[in-house]
């Protein structure tokens, strides 16, 4: 099974972005719009404090009456984060996906954010590892 710190090396952009908890909504809403990303970590410093994502925004926003351009981050955030390390296996990111209902995991070493996977980035991380292993017992068999 391949490895969260493989994983992440493997990745086109291995990058994060970030709010303040203290950043409103709708500035979340236009960096998460810009990058074409589902969330973004919520930092104070070099702390991780909680995660948006769109889900937060539909079910702590939309749904209960908030404004975006005058509500804070830490209203609508989800403070308890699940991690991962770079030394776990995307089996068990896929446990956590699965287990919890989440969609995204950043990744921590040393009590730092090191990166964040998505559910898509297990996905498309499975689905080369078989094509790989495809490719590998087609040559097998033909014995090229």
């Amino acid at each position: 099974m391949i490895s969260v710190q493989k994983l992440l090396e493997g990745k086109r952009l291995n990058m994060t972005f970030s709010v303040t908890p203290n950043h409103m909504v709708i500035d979340a809403l236009e960096l998460m719009a810009e990058k074409n990303i589902g969330a973004v970590l919520v930092m104070e410093g070099d702390r991780l404090a909680g995660i948006f994502s769109e889900r937060d925004y539909a079910r702590k926003g939309i749904v209960q009456g908030r404004k975006a351009k005058s509500t804070p981050v830490a209203e609508v955030m989800t403070a308890n984060v699940f991690t991962v390390s770079p030394t776990m296996d995307i089996e068990d990111c896929m446990q956590l996906f699965s287990d919890k209902k989440i969609r995204h995991l950043p990744v921590m070493e040393n009590g730092r954010v090191v990166g964040m996977l998505s559910i898509g980035d297990i996905v498309s991380a499975i689905i080369r590892e078989q094509k790989d292993h495809i490719t590998f017992l087609e040559q097998y068999i033909s014995g090229t």
